[in-house]
């Protein structure tokens, strides 16, 4: 029964592991974007990576002390921001924490209009560890390290926020 319990609790922090990667998991409205006035593609895919390495950080940061600043979900909004809260709560609610930097491998360009911008991200999640309310790793033993993610941008009120991340099929 024991052994049992454990393979629910390890099954249950890996679904909240990605969870917290996904951000974003369920359509909302976000914020009617406004246009950037970026001069080229270019200068849009660099405030989309700029934003999500930020937020990375931010999360990161918040790992180490909860009352860092700023606050990871000021980099949010629409289904990112509203999956973030869900998860945070059921973090808090469950007891897990996850503890360790997770890394941004790599990202890659895959769109961008004046008022959006979706890039492809490689998550690092190999100096992470899922910890239970008695600080027990639970990390599950068969987890990939590794993540891709499609994350989208849009620019709102003069500035980006991460609207919504979905897996990614591609391998990272």
């Amino acid at each position: 029964m024991a052994e049992g319990r454990w393979r629910l609790t390890a099954h249950a922090a890996a679904v909240m592991l990605a969870l917290a990667a996904l951000t974003a998991c369920t359509p909302d409205p976000t914020p009617t974007p406004s246009p950037t006035g970026f001069a080229s593609d270019e200068e849009a895919f660099a405030a989309a990576e700029d934003t999500y390495r930020a937020y990375i950080d931010a999360l990161n940061a918040r790992r180490e002390d909860e009352a860092s600043n700023p606050s990871p979900d000021s980099y949010l909004t629409g289904a990112a921001l509203t999956a973030a809260i869900e998860t945070d709560a059921e973090f808090r609610e469950t007891g897990v924490r996850l503890v360790g930097a997770t890394d941004i491998a790599n990202v890659r360009k895959i769109d961008a209009t004046q008022d959006s911008a979706s890039i492809g991200v490689c998550l690092d999640a190999s100096n992470t560890r899922v910890m239970d309310a008695s600080g027990t790793d639970i990390t599950p033993p068969e987890r990939e390290d590794r993540l891709g993610l499609i994350v989208e941008v849009v620019w709102a009120q003069d500035r980006a926020y991460i609207s919504s991340t979905t897996a990614s099929e591609e391998e990272c």
